[in-house]
This record gives C-alpha cells, sequence and structure tokens, in this order.
C-alpha cells in the first residue's frame, strides 16, 4: 500500500519496519499462548479481608475470595502506590482533598494516570468474565475521596491497610515503600490460586529501555511510541529505594 506523496525511499523503510511489526506480533501471541500454558501457581495464602464497599454501597469488610463474582473465576488486581515513594519528588495534587496533606501522604502520578486509562476498561473486563481490582494501602475512606475526585466510576478499590496482601505478593518492600505489580489469580475446584504477576517490573532493563513493566496495558505510552516525537523523557532516577530525582519531562498526575 501506498500513501498519497510519499517517496520511494520512505516506501522501503516502512516495508522493512513493518516486517518487524509483524514479527513483534508474532512474538505478543507466542508470549501469551505460554502465559496461558502456565503450571498452576502457589494457593493464595490466606483469605485476606479487605475495606471496601459493599453490594449496599456502604463501607465492609470483604475477604479476597468475595471479589470472585459468580460465573467469574479470574481476578485482576493492581497494587496502586498510594501512598507514593517518599522520595518521589512529583507534585502532588493541586486542588481538592489532598492538596493540603504532604506530598508523601498522595497517589504515585503514574499509578494515577495508569487508573485514569483503566477506568473505562474496567466496565469491559467485567462484561468480557473477568473481575477487576485496584488495591492501595492507604485508608478506604482516602482512597474512595481521590477516586471521586478524579471521576472514577467503573473500578472496585480497596484499601489493605489492615492486611499483608500487598507484602506477601510484592506490591510492598520490606520498608513498607509500595511497589506498582499487576496480578492474576484464579479460582477452580480446588481454591484460588495465583497465576501470574508482573515480574517484569522487578527485572533490570537494559541500557537505554524504558521500563515497559505492564507492556501494552499503557495506552498512552503505546500511542506516544507510534508517534516522531517518542516517549517522553521523564527520568525519575530509580534505586532500590524509589524515585529519588526528577527531571523536566511528562508529569501525568
Amino acid at each position: 500500500m501506498r500513501f498519497p506523496n510519499e517517496s520511494t525511499e520512505y516506501r522501503a523503510a516502512r516495508e522493512r519496519l513493518l516486517e518487524k511489526e509483524i514479527e513483534l506480533r508474532r512474538q505478543m501471541e507466542a508470549v501469551a499462548e505460554e502465559r496461558r500454558k502456565l503450571p498452576p501457581g502457589g494457593m493464595l495464602k490466606e483469605d485476606y479481608v479487605f475495606d471496601g464497599l459493599g453490594a449496599d454501597g456502604k463501607p465492609a469488610r470483604i475477604r479476597f475470595s468475595e471479589l470472585f463474582a459468580p460465573g467469574r473465576d479470574t481476578l485482576i488486581a493492581y497494587d496502586m502506590m498510594f501512598p507514593r515513594y517518599p522520595t518521589d519528588p512529583r507534585p502532588k495534587p493541586a486542588e481538592g482533598a489532598f492538596a493540603g496533606l504532604p506530598r508523601e501522604d498522595s497517589p504515585c502520578p503514574s499509578c494515577t494516570a495508569l487508573v485514569d486509562q483503566w477506568d473505562g476498561a474496567a466496565a469491559h473486563l467485567e462484561a468480557a468474565g473477568f473481575n477487576f481490582v485496584v488495591i492501595a494501602k492507604t485508608p478506604l475512606e482516602r482512597l474512595l475521596t481521590f477516586a471521586g475526585e478524579r471521576g472514577w466510576r467503573h473500578v472496585r478499590f480497596l484499601s489493605a491497610a489492615g492486611n499483608s496482601f500487598k507484602r506477601d505478593y510484592h506490591g510492598e518492600d520490606e520498608e513498607g515503600y509500595q511497589q506498582p505489580v499487576l496480578h492474576v489469580f484464579h479460582r477452580s475446584a480446588d481454591g484460588i490460586r495465583h497465576f501470574w504477576s508482573s515480574e517484569l517490573h522487578f527485572a533490570k532493563s537494559e541500557p537505554g529501555q524504558d521500563e515497559r513493566a505492564f507492556g501494552t496495558l499503557e495506552p498512552v505510552w503505546n500511542f506516544i511510541d507510534m508517534t516522531p516525537e517518542g516517549r517522553p523523557d521523564w527520568n525519575v532516577e530509580i534505586d532500590d529505594r524509589g524515585p529519588r530525582e526528577a527531571k523536566p519531562g511528562l508529569v501525568v498526575a
């Protein structure tokens, strides 16, 4: 195919790139297939009790096993960094309930951007037969207040402030710092098992690589990847304690 006024040089380069895009698609399908073939993961460590909203819309204590709706045996759960790393220097919300709180008590801007994007997807996941929740360490009231300010309407939020789920499943390190981890759990006749988590977040990236911990689940970044500018260098330097210095770049909050 050709587009108006394109050069022969452009078309030749585009055809070479297309071959690589086809190979990438092939590799993505192969990785997804291999993921589906994983042997059974470990049984859920315990039937954790979270703070959330019950069916009546009022605060309730909700067990992990109660997060599986009838006929929906897979749960996708995201560990949101709320509170953020204490050393994360990016701006806190400039208005609303969190403007007057210390920055370290506010949510991670990157996690906020992700949930912004995933809130619309949550209803479609449910319609497709999956359960989806976002889990934070902050108290439920604070979590729901922030969700209301962001206009999030479809995601189910849970507070793990009263249990060890995040620590047990690597959503929190030994010092209590929060980690952004996506989990998948599956319920079967023998109980609830861990199926997969985004361990790529903990794998050291090669020089010059973006971390891309969630791969194709970050719509904004994937849109930007198709542009001539490419991903902005948001340039938060990471060490084993989390973000410690930020330079000018894209801040999504």
